[in-house]
């Protein structure tokens, strides 16, 4: 039976004038049309390219390999296309393993469909149990249907459990010469080092944000859409190193493009998309945070807020900016994306801005972004802390402020009567109970003292030009601030003979050694600038300090006994005992200068 025009005329239905089109192909979007399908189009990643070239040059591949990296940065792409160049035959059938695959054989074009027989893709996310690594080990032994090279890609390996990489490890470290493993995983540090051991490890790099715009605009020529290279400099930015992040940012893009204007992928529509903040209204409100503008500075975040800019984006925004302006001061500018009016702002930012402020703005704003991550009101938390940054950004660090204090100025408030001027009806320093100024004033009056005028003598304790002590109590005190060990060897332990400083002669109540000694003449050293001399020698000598507390402590106690009152007592009671007063302090802590008396 055909489909003749008669058969149309005698149901009494018109014959139509073009036959029926064929059913309209789905659409793919575009990470996976642009796919790469050799390694001349794997951008990004040469120098792994180069090291498979050389080994399949050279028949030194590996059995195993691991490919890690950030999402969308061309892992399993890269594991088909190693699974093309080992399987490629070439257009006469007679080809090797390459390189550049050919695309056109059987065994290229299946791998590409995914329908090749001798290559088996699992997802590891979805057969996690040993039971699924058994059947790889059975599997192995049997040689490739049509194949060079049987492969097995294993996606997500890391979601794998331990025992099934336990049961892996042998098939992968001694796998049949007709098997390949090929693994990709972006949580390489899950991987065990029992796996990672037997393979040869390939880390993809994130693709610069130069190499995404260029490729974007490579894609969309093909896809015969016009789009603002600013525009595509937005997505390369959110991509974030992600070819397949940047891919879909352009697809939506490209969906969401008005119509009516043409179909153009315009900056605009990208921010608006994104909720993106604007990088010149980013530089305009860093410029306003420097100016110590409040009122402008809100008004700036009420018209991002207005069109769309989420707060968290704006304070993420700037913290770029201020990494940015570092990056200029020390002459690392690396941002190819930037118009010249933003170099030449950010230039004149790192002149004017020393590395000490750019440090703080920076910890102030990304104190700030974490509080705006977590508050219940993002906008609010927004505007207080950027309004934080403003007051804080320009104030004297603690070394600044201790040199002014010490110097009697009073540090100025570089913002206290910009803040808000409008809002308080009343000037701050008016507000104040006290004036900025007296508190320095009070601070610094007691300290101010004259040590070098001769006028001004030292009461506390007289200490001569050359800073050495008078006294062998001079030198006590001097040890007691260093070590209360060393300080109780000089009070019990030593029996002056003579003291000259820096010169002292001694006779030892007890051993003293000689370790001791030096500590004290370094100590002595240390404090004074002049070389001591402590020696141990011959002669008459005076009792420690501590023997000398104890004889005027049993002296005065045989003073007492010596009372007729006492006398008497102790004669009607002869089994009596003097006993001393628990509330009096031992000798050595009642000594006026001991070092607990000094403190």
């Amino acid at each position: 039976m055909s489909d003749s025009p008669d058969i149309f005329a005698a149901g009494g239905v018109e014959a139509p004038i073009d036959p029926a089109p064929a059913a309209a192909q789905p659409y793919r979007v575009l990470a996976r049309k642009y796919r790469p399908s050799s390694f001349a189009e794997l951008i990004g990643q040469d120098a792994m390219v180069q090291t498979l070239g050389n080994a399949i040059k050279r028949d030194r591949l590996a059995h195993a390999f691991l490919m890690t990296g950030v999402r969308g940065v061309g892992k399993t792409s890269t594991a088909r296309l190693i699974a093309k160049a080992l399987n490629c035959v070439g257009e006469d059938g007679q080809g090797g393993p390459t390189i550049d695959p050919c695309g056109k054989c059987e065994p290229c074009r299946s791998i590409a469909e995914g329908s090749f027989i001798d290559v088996i893709e699992m997802d590891a996310a979805s057969h996690t149990g040993v039971d699924d690594v058994r059947e790889i080990i059975e599997a192995v032994r049997y040689s490739s249907v049509s194949a060079r090279y049987k492969i097995y890609i294993i996606d997500e390996v890391h979601m794998l459990s331990k025992n099934a990489f336990n049961a892996l490890l042998k098939t992968l470290e001694e796998p049949p010469a007709h098997v390949k493993f090929i693994f990709a995983t972006t949580e390489v540090n899950k991987v065990p080092i029992t796996v990672l051991s037997r393979c040869q490890r390939f880390d993809l790099k994130r693709i610069k944000a130069d190499q995404l715009s260029a490729h974007f605009a490579h894609i969309v020529e093909k896809e015969n859409v016009q789009a603002e290279q600013e525009a595509l400099d937005l997505i390369a930015q959110a991509a974030e190193g992600s070819v397949r992040d940047g891919l879909s940012i352009l697809d939506q893009a490209i969906a969401h493009a008005d119509m009516e204007e043409g179909g153009d992928v315009k900056a605009s529509q990208i921010r608006e998309m994104l909720g993106l903040s604007d990088r010149s209204a980013v530089r305009r409100l860093f410029g306003l945070l420097l100016e110590a503008d409040s009122q402008a500075l809100l008004d700036a975040i009420d018209e991002q807020y207005s069109v769309g800019v989420e707060p968290l984006s704006l304070m993420n925004g700037l913290l770029s900016l201020c990494h940015q302006v570092t990056l200029y001061k020390v002459g690392r500018a690396n941002d190819p994306t930037l118009s010249d009016e933003a170099k030449a702002q950010l230039g004149a930012w790192s002149e004017q801005l020393s590395f000490a402020v750019l440090h703080r703005l920076w910890q102030l704003l990304l104190r700030g972004y974490e509080e705006v991550q977590q508050a219940h009101m993002p906008r609010e938390a927004c505007d207080m802390a950027l309004l934080r940054v403003l007051c804080a950004a320009d104030m004297p660090d603690p070394g600044e402020l201790a040199k002014m204090l010490s110097q009697g100025a009073a540090p100025a408030s570089p913002t206290a009567g910009e803040v808000a001027p409008e809002r308080s009806a009343t000037p701050v320093h008016e507000a104040s109970p006290a004036p900025v100024a007296d508190i320095p004033a009070q601070i610094t009056e007691p300290e101010y003292v004259e040590p070098q005028s001769p006028e001004n003598p030292q009461t506390e304790q007289q200490v001569p030009e050359n800073n050495l002590p008078q006294d062998f109590q001079g030198v006590i005190n001097i040890i007691g601030g260093v070590s209360p060990i060393l300080e109780s060897i000089l009070i019990a332990d030593m029996r002056i003979i003579s003291f000259s400083a820096p010169v002292i002669e001694y006779q030892s109540a007890r051993p003293i050694a000689a370790s001791d000694v030096k500590k004290i003449t370094d100590a002595l050293k240390d404090a004074t600038g002049s070389l001591w001399t402590i020696k141990e020698g011959q002669g008459e000598a005076k009792p420690s300090i501590s023997e000398q507390a104890q004889l005027d402590q049993d002296a005065a106690t045989q003073a007492i006994l010596d009372t007729p009152l006492v006398k008497a007592a102790f004669e009607a009671f002869p089994d009596a005992e003097l006993l001393e007063n628990e509330t009096e302090q031992a000798p050595a802590e009642s000594r006026p200068e001991s070092r607990s008396s000094q403190a």
